[in-house]
């Protein structure tokens, strides 16, 4: 707008100055647009002059006041590109300030968030079901505006996508699913124990079967028989059983858990992430317990293990329960004040002090 009024005003100063001086001013004229176009031509170090608003403007008022047929020699541009300035400077004059785009207004950001949310979270959901899921939520949007979506952020629209991924799967099984696998310690004196360890994949609530300096077939079948009389009617909840090809693993073994309706999944050769959970809380007892501890023996490390068995399952936090420990269901909210008052909380050491808690006092 600014540039277009300023340009009214040289129009009419000229005009002015036409019918004032009409014998030499276009010869007046084209001298100032030669002036003007030496120093645009000045400005430029090297290629194309470019020529900003105020010279289009410039020249362009000064173009009003020499005859047409001399424009080819005057001005360093052709009359085409006059004319089109100054339609540019009568469509500046009638721009419109709000310039809203034709037709529908856009989807919101949120709306979308939302939709391709539905569609990740949800695999066999195409744009129709997510189009009914919104209407229940209140929000009224076309099947065809959704597919847009969905074709936009690289998935699928239509309800026939690709299946779970293995962590999807493993945690949607993981409520049925308990897995075992030994662990192997060597004692002060270099004699080699075996400890069964049991894990439920839903809870993370942790199991010690037995520790042994000569496991055997039969030894497994009686630890088996000791965890479906602990579990008691919580093995009812339980489906599925994962353990390697160990020997000791015997067809007995299996059968004492068919006896309990859950089905024995055995895994591969070398393939220790099929049982990774597992293999993780076994590396977890020697990161934290094992490798920090000189084990005399079997009734020393059944000690130091049936402690931390109390730490793991009551006190330690895990990622997977958010931050909860296996036997708690609510992790307690407490308002953190500021400065928080240190003499209120309590350290316990526990597993003969190679661990601590903490806990607020009384």
């Amino acid at each position: 707008m600014l540039f277009s009024l300023v340009y009214r005003l040289l129009r009419c100063l000229f005009g002015l100055l036409v019918m004032l001086l009409r014998s030499d001013l276009s010869k007046e004229a084209e001298l100032l647009a030669l002036r003007h176009e030496n120093q645009v031509l000045r400005r430029q170090v090297r290629g194309r002059p470019q020529r900003d608003h105020l010279d289009r403007l410039w020249l362009a008022a000064l173009s009003r006041l020499v005859h047409r047929r001399r424009w080819a020699e005057v001005f360093p541009v052709t009359p085409a590109t006059i004319l089109r300035w100054h339609r540019r400077l009568v469509a500046r004059k009638w721009a419109y300030t709000d310039r809203r785009r034709p037709g529908r207004p856009p989807t919101g950001v949120s709306i979308r968030t939302l939709i391709v949310g539905m569609a990740r979270e949800n695999l066999t959901w195409g744009h129709r079901r997510i189009q009914g899921e919104l209407a229940r939520l209140g929000y009224t949007i076309a099947a065809s505006t959704v597919w847009e979506i969905l074709h936009a952020a690289g998935i699928d629209p239509a309800p026939r996508r690709a299946g779970p991924t293995w962590r999807q799967f493993l945690t949607a099984q993981a409520h049925a699913t308990i897995a075992c696998d030994f662990l192997v310690v060597e004692t002060v004196l270099l004699k080699r124990l075996y400890v069964l360890v049991f894990i439920e994949h839903g809870t993370r609530r942790l199991h010690l079967g037995g520790v042994t300096a000569h496991p055997t077939g039969a030894w497994a079948v009686q630890q088996a028989r000791n965890l479906a009389m602990d579990l008691g009617d919580r093995i009812d909840t339980l489906r599925f059983l994962i353990h390697d090809r160990d020997p000791l693993f015997t067809t007995a073994f299996g059968e004492a858990f068919k006896a309990e309706g859950l089905q024995i999944i055995t895994t591969l050769p070398r393939a220790p992430r099929m049982n990774a959970i597992c293999e993780r809380v076994i590396g977890t007892l020697r990161r934290e317990l094992l490798d920090r501890i000189l084990i005399l023996g079997e009734r020393h490390l059944a000690l130091v293990l049936g402690e931390y068995l109390i730490h793991y399952n009551r006190h330690r936090p895990h990622q997977s329960r958010q931050q909860r420990p296996p036997d708690i269901e609510a992790q307690p909210i407490r308002d953190a004040p500021e400065p928080i008052d240190l003499r209120r909380i309590r350290r316990k050491r526990v597993v003969t002090g190679l661990i601590s808690e903490y806990r607020h006092a009384a």
